[in-house]
């Protein structure tokens, strides 16, 4: 299952997991993006990463993902790799953590 979602419904969807152990969210920008500012409890995997395909073949594929960068762009690229690694559950917001804030 792949999803792309609002701000909104993003925040809503972390509130509602947030005690999920099998919930993460992923930020697929840059170090240094990350660094200057990031979702609460997210996990940086940098998409620019000769191994990010490695990486996110090696988190648990059963488990449900929110997957963001700036604007939208890299997110919507990692979630398609995520669907043909076949991870199960992937939520992408649509227009990045610029507007998310």
């Amino acid at each position: 299952m792949f999803e792309s979602i609002s701000n909104a419904e993003a925040k809503q969807l972390i509130a509602e997991k947030k005690d999920n152990a099998k919930f993460s969210i992923l930020d697929v920008r840059t170090p240094e993006e990350f660094q200057g500012g990031a979702i609460a409890g997210a996990k940086n995997i940098n998409i620019y990463e000769p191994d990010f395909r490695a990486k996110l073949n090696a988190l648990d594929k059963e488990g449900s993902y929110l997957v963001y960068c700036r604007s939208g762009a890299r997110s919507k690229a990692a979630a398609k790799i995520m669907q043909q690694l076949d991870f199960s559950e992937v939520y992408e917001i649509d227009n990045g953590f610029t507007n998310f804030q």
